[in-house]
């Protein structure tokens, strides 16, 4: 067999050993799921007419607002789980059984990546649901926004694992890891997911502004409202490509480095 089929092939088995592991302990992923929907039930039900007054519509224009910001949320709180899964890996010997097996060293983190895409991708679907099922619409998108915006979700699901991965193999423990992938969440609440930008404080917008969850919250929220997204959309590809390199020469000269 070739390198590259060789790759394919060992890339596919930890692929398949990481969705294995994902079926059979499940809590974590629900856990850090019910984050995102909890919030917006909660902000939808509980501050949904305070916070569409403030928009000047109804809550069904806040519906609109809020479902793109907790779509990306979503993401963020998925690949917790996987900062999580890599300390596991590392701190319970696993790692260092596979060293020692003539397997293609890099498809033990491309199995983390991918399946870790694959679990964000499809909880941003079930988060999305629940947005069609208490009124999110998207009547105005075209087609050709559908899969940009698909496109983005996939590329920022992508940027936000391979830091989750560097995370999790800097990480003495589990706890540590999760404490660690904690500004993963939090971002959200610090940018526009919630409120516009102009009705935070001056001093504040710019530090909302350009942090990576902002941009992307714009262009996917113009995307499926089928409005302007100006120069988010540079700016949101710009931080997932930066991201997604940092995240994975972090992660790639970490795993490769010799233990002591």
């Amino acid at each position: 067999m070739s390198t590259l089929s060789l790759a394919a092939r060992d890339s596919a088995t930890m692929l398949r050993r990481n969705l294995l592991h994902a079926r059979r302990y499940p809590s974590l992923t629900l856990n850090l799921l019910l984050t995102p929907i909890m919030l917006l039930l909660l902000f939808v039900y509980i501050f949904g007419d305070a916070m569409s007054a403030g928009l000047g519509g109804d809550r069904s224009d806040y519906i609109a607002f809020v479902v793109p910001g907790l779509l990306l949320m979503t993401i963020g709180s998925t690949v917790i789980g996987t900062a999580v899964s890599v300390s596991n890996d590392m701190s319970e010997g696993i790692i260092a059984r596979f060293r020692t097996m003539a397997i293609h060293r890099p498809s033990v983190l491309i199995g983390h990546v991918v399946g870790s895409v694959i679990q964000s991708v499809a909880s941003v679907v079930l988060v999305g649901a629940v947005g069609v099922a208490i009124g999110f619409r998207s009547a105005d998108a075209t087609p050709v926004e559908w899969l940009a915006a698909f496109g983005l979700l996939v590329l920022f699901a992508l940027a936000l694992t391979w830091i989750a991965v560097g995370m999790g193999l800097v990480s003495p423990n589990a706890e540590a890891a999760s404490n660690n992938a904690m500004p993963l969440i939090l971002l959200p609440l610090l940018s526009s997911a919630f409120v516009p930008l102009d009705s935070m404080p001056g001093w504040f917008q710019p530090i909302a502004e350009y942090q990576p969850f902002t941009p992307a919250i714009e262009t996917l929220r113009g995307l499926l409202l089928g409005t302007e997204i100006g120069h988010n959309g540079w700016l949101a590809a710009g931080w997932c490509v930066g991201l997604m390199l940092l995240g994975y020469f972090w992660s790639t000269s970490t795993f490769n480095r010799d233990p002591e």
